[in-house]
């Protein structure tokens, strides 16, 4: 067991973060090799691989792991919640600052925009969220005026999705999306991974005035498989201090705002 604070945590999430992204270009791990390169013995590499497992991104074999993740596919939320905690806090806090009271809001789900979700609870807005973990927390936040879209709900991401979905957000206007993503590049603009999602996220930007996009500087590596938009159709990105310079300059010359929360 961990305890909440501890450093020991930190290295757990750390860890299991370099592990995924030995997945992701390797599609294998073996034990004794992440034990050497972590300074870990090789029983918490196994319980590490055994967590992951729990959460369907690993198939345990012996001396390591096999990825169960397509190409296409991103890692279940509750493994995406644990990479880039405190980046994605401090965009969360960012964002929100970028918001007015009295605004009315679109949010999008995902792990980093669920941390917007969080630092909106004591403001007066109008805000519609597309994730149930969002609704869970606006609902008890007394300023909050709470609208729910209607759609299907994504097994194991809680976001709404469908025609209903997209149909409730057109049928609205916003001061401001707040939009998460799984992969954001200058030649491929905005992506994710999820088709029903990149129509949803299409139709949360076309009803908004200005869009705000929260991700850690992480997601300037990948490029997902559906394409959201442009990035000519960006406002402003908030994301952490790793963003890579050609990314921020590509950016800037398309005519985004680039906002890093330190």
């Amino acid at each position: 067991m961990y305890c909440a604070h501890c450093p020991c945590l930190y290295e757990h999430l750390e860890r299991l973060t370099a592990i995924m992204n030995a997945l992701r270009a390797h599609d294998s791990v073996s034990v004794a090799e992440l034990a050497e390169e972590h300074g870990v013995s090789e029983m918490t590499i196994r319980r590490d691989l055994d967590e992951l497992a729990q959460q369907g991104v690993v198939r345990r074999v012996r001396g390591g792991a096999l990825s169960l993740l397509l190409r296409g596919e991103e890692p279940p939320f509750g493994v995406r919640e644990r990479e880039a905690v405190e980046a994605k806090r401090r965009i969360g806090l960012r964002v929100a600052a970028l918001i007015a009271d009295g605004e009315a809001v679109v949010l999008d789900g995902g792990t980093t925009v669920l941390e917007v979700a969080r630092a909106l609870t004591g403001r007066r807005l109008t805000v519609l969220p597309l994730a149930l973990q969002a609704v869970s927390l606006l609902a008890a936040a007394p300023r909050v005026r709470l609208v729910l879209p209607g759609g299907e709900v994504r097994k194991g991401e809680l976001n709404v999705m469908g025609p209903l979905a997209e149909s409730s957000i057109a049928a609205l206007r916003f001061d401001t999306a707040v939009i998460g993503c799984c992969g954001l590049s200058a030649e491929h603009g905005l992506t994710a991974h999820d088709l029903p999602e990149v129509a949803v996220k299409r139709a949360a930007i076309a009803a908004a005035r200005r869009v705000i996009v929260a991700c850690d500087s992480g997601k300037f590596s990948r490029t997902a498989f559906g394409a959201v938009c442009p990035i000519s159709r960006l406002d402003v990105v908030v994301t952490d201090e790793g963003v890579p310079p050609e990314q921020r300059d590509a950016l800037v010359a398309a005519g985004v705002s680039v906002k890093e929360a330190r």
